[in-house]
């Protein structure tokens, strides 16, 4: 790789480390190819996506801005799982990983601040953004339905008190 693909490939990192709301760093040594075509295929139905990348590219991508400890994640064979949403590749990846003992979740960031394997793990328990707005949506439309359910009850009421009473003249 020459200083030019070099160069081009970081710019490629600093625009998906700019553009996921968080990564999830992780190390596959073992997987096949197989596996990892499984990975991608799930990530990708998330909306995510998988990248091996080199150590030494990901941290001057990163040129620093999330310190020491985030270094310290980019060491051995690392692939980073990102998604412009927080949740879905660190679902993908956390529940991957318990499948397969080959790939293992290090740890992750969001923005400049560092996440260790547990946080990632807690990070994935949190429901997805479309999860997140079909309860909003849910939680709005609830007030309405018992408006109109209170609104319609004297009407209802009213029309079984008169049936009643044409029963009972009926009779």
């Amino acid at each position: 790789m020459d200083r030019a693909q070099k160069q081009v490939a970081i710019e490629t990192l600093k625009s998906d480390f700019a553009g996921a709301g968080a990564v999830v760093v992780t190390h596959y040594m073992g997987l096949t190819v197989a596996e990892m075509t499984d990975l991608r295929g799930r990530l990708r139905q998330e909306g995510a996506q998988l990248k091996v990348v080199k150590n030494t590219l990901a941290t001057k991508a990163l040129n620093g801005s999330i310190g020491e400890a985030g270094d310290t994640l980019f060491k051995g064979p690392v692939a980073i799982a990102f998604a412009s949403d927080p949740v879905s590749a660190a679902k993908v990846a956390t529940q991957y990983a318990k499948d397969n003992d080959k790939f293992t979740v290090i740890g992750g960031f969001m923005g400049e601040q560092v996440l260790d394997k547990a946080s990632v793990t807690a990070l994935a328990s949190l429901p997805s953004l479309d999860q997140l707005r079909a309860k909003l949506i849910g939680l709005i439309q609830a007030p309405a339905t018992k408006i109109a359910g209170v609104l319609q009850a004297p009407a209802a009421q009213l029309a079984r008190v008169m049936a009643a009473y044409a029963a009972k003249d009926a009779a």
